[in-house]
This record gives C-alpha cells, sequence and structure tokens, in this order.
C-alpha cells in the first residue's frame, strides 16, 4: 500500500499545483486553455505514437480488451438505468449523473498507468482507451437524445469528433507502427521522445487548473450517487467481470484502474451543450477528482 501511494502522490500533486497555479493566475488566465490545447493535439498524440509504437502486444490480447471494455459499459448502464428507475431525477440531472458514472479522464489514465505500470501498462492502458472512448460517447449522446428533451442530437458531427480525436489517431497509428515493426529513426525518436516525457505533467496540471471547486457548495444526492457508483461501484463490477470472462494480469490491472479513475472534464462541455445540468456536471468532475485522491490507492490496494 504505501508504495502505492508514493507513486500515485506525483500524479495528484500535479493536478493540484496546476489548480492553485490556475487560481494564482499564473503564468496568466490565457496560458491553461493554451496548455490544454497543446496537450491534447500535440503532447499527447506524440506520446501515444511512440509509447505505443515500441510496444509488443499480443493479437489475441485484442479480444480480451474488447469483451472486457463492452462488458464493463453494458454493466454499468444497466446499473444506472435501475437507480434511474429508482431516483427518477429529471432529465438533465440524469445526463450528468450518467456521464459522472461513465465516463473518465484520458490524462489521469494514461498518467497513472504510465507510473504504476510501467510503458507496458501504459500501451495498454492506450488501447483500451482507443476502443472505450468512441462507445462512451455514442451511448452518452443516445442518453442525451432520450432523456435531455432538446431534441434529436445529431449523429454525424458525433462520429466526426470520435475518428478525429487526437486520442484516437495517435493510438492506431502507434499500434500500426508497432504491428509493423516499423520502428523510430534516431532523428524522429529524438523529437517524440521528449514530446512523450512533456505530455503527462502538463496535461495533469491542466486537470487541476480546470478544476471548480466553487461547483461543489451544497453537493447533492446525484453528486454522492455519481461518485459513489463511479469511484466504488465500477471498479468492483470490473473485477467481477474479470473473474466472469476468465481475464486477469496486467489487463484485469488496467481495467480496475481505469473504473477508478474520476469523471472526464469534457463531460462539462457535453453536459452544456445538449441540455444537461452543467453546474452539477462540474461538481462531478471537481468532486471525484478530489475524492480520487483517497479511493484510488485504496482499491487499488485491496483490489490488485
Amino acid at each position: 500500500m504505501p508504495v502505492l501511494v508514493q507513486a500515485l502522490v506525483p500524479v495528484f500533486a500535479l493536478i493540484m499545483m496546476g489548480y492553485l497555479f490556475r487560481r494564482w493566475n499564473f503564468p496568466g488566465d490565457t496560458f491553461w486553455l493554451q496548455a490544454e490545447r497543446f496537450t491534447y493535439y500535440v503532447l499527447f498524440p506524440a506520446m501515444l505514437v511512440y509509447k505505443l509504437g515500441q510496444a509488443r502486444i499480443s493479437p489475441s490480447a485484442y479480444g480480451d480488451i474488447v469483451a472486457l471494455v463492452l462488458g464493463m459499459l453494458v454493466a454499468m448502464i444497466a446499473l444506472l438505468m435501475v437507480l434511474q428507475l429508482f431516483w427518477r431525477w429529471p432529465g438533465p440531472v440524469y445526463s450528468s449523473v450518467f456521464q459522472g458514472a461513465l465516463r473518465f479522464n484520458s490524462y489521469v489514465a494514461l498518467a497513472t498507468a504510465g507510473i504504476l505500470l510501467g510503458d507496458e501498462g501504459l500501451s495498454l492502458m492506450a488501447i483500451v482507451v482507443a476502443i472505450k472512448v468512441p462507445f462512451i460517447n455514442l451511448f452518452c449522446i443516445l442518453m442525451f437524445s432520450l432523456v435531455a428533451g432538446q431534441g434529436p442530437v445529431r449523429l454525424k458531427p458525433v462520429l466526426k469528433a470520435i475518428i478525429t480525436n487526437p486520442l484516437i489517431i495517435g493510438s492506431v497509428v502507434g499500434v500500426f507502427w508497432s504491428y509493423f515493426g516499423i520502428g523510430f529513426h534516431p532523428l524522429l525518436a529524438g523529437i517524440l521522445e521528449p514530446l512523450s516525457n512533456l505530455a503527462l505533467p502538463l496535461g495533469l496540471m491542466t486537470v487541476g487548473a480546470g478544476l471548480q471547486l466553487k461547483a461543489l457548495r451544497g453537493a447533492s444526492t446525484p453528486f454522492l450517487v455519481a461518485s459513489v457508483t463511479k469511484l466504488i461501484g465500477f471498479p468492483l463490477i470490473t473485477v467481477g467481470l474479470g473473474l466472469l470472462l476468465g481475464i486477469d494480469g496486467l489487463l484485469l490491472q488496467v481495467g480496475i484502474l481505469l473504473t477508478a479513475l474520476p469523471t472526464a472534464t469534457s463531460s462539462y462541455i457535453l453536459a452544456r451543450q445538449l441540455g444537461g445540468d452543467a453546474p452539477l456536471m462540474a461538481g462531478i468532475i471537481s468532486g471525484q477528482t478530489l475524492l480520487a485522491m483517497i479511493t484510488i490507492p485504496l482499491l487499488l490496494g485491496l483490489l490488485w
């Protein structure tokens, strides 16, 4: 357990540094928005190409990855539907609970996998993320069209956003590079490696810079349900699925870590644009990020 805590302290320390720097308006308010864009469009894709391009993952592993990813999503969506039958929240509130319980923060996922599980774990996490993100987006958009009451949601822009997602593109290119054993020329490696090294610390700091702690005032039942379901329920479901599907080892560790992470900051944008409860979503994002500092070490210590 102390080893896990020691490994995770830098992750959450960087998140809190980003929050404090943004609060102190250092190095400037516009810096953090541009830093997030730079990380999303340049640093993380470069890291995924470089790390995945060097990975050696068996083709047979992809079947287990898809089975675990789909199993996790179906099980969690079924649980969320049952919870809605019990609480009967208004559509906008339920949409925020749904996103809060289902989505995950990609930056934190890749950073923690790299620190806790090494390059092999990082590569496997990148593949899981690349497979899971399109499905999550489709399920969330379908949910909004059913409950948010803002009219039908167009599927074409969603598909375009998925296809052009830099993290998915970087993962696909990296897998292609690895599968064909292309390798990296020293000049190319000399460019990608420093970009790769910069991606995780800056990505984590932008997560902290995006926290809205004021949104936690008057935390409500939907916030508590979304947070408990996401940070505790989802990892336990993943363990059960692993036992059911006969999946263990590094892939199960990646699955547990992924489901134990706080929800994605992009959830707020969707909530605001598609008729969700945006203030509630902001509270869920910020609250889960803080709570995860406690729950992740405890859960990983018990379940790994």
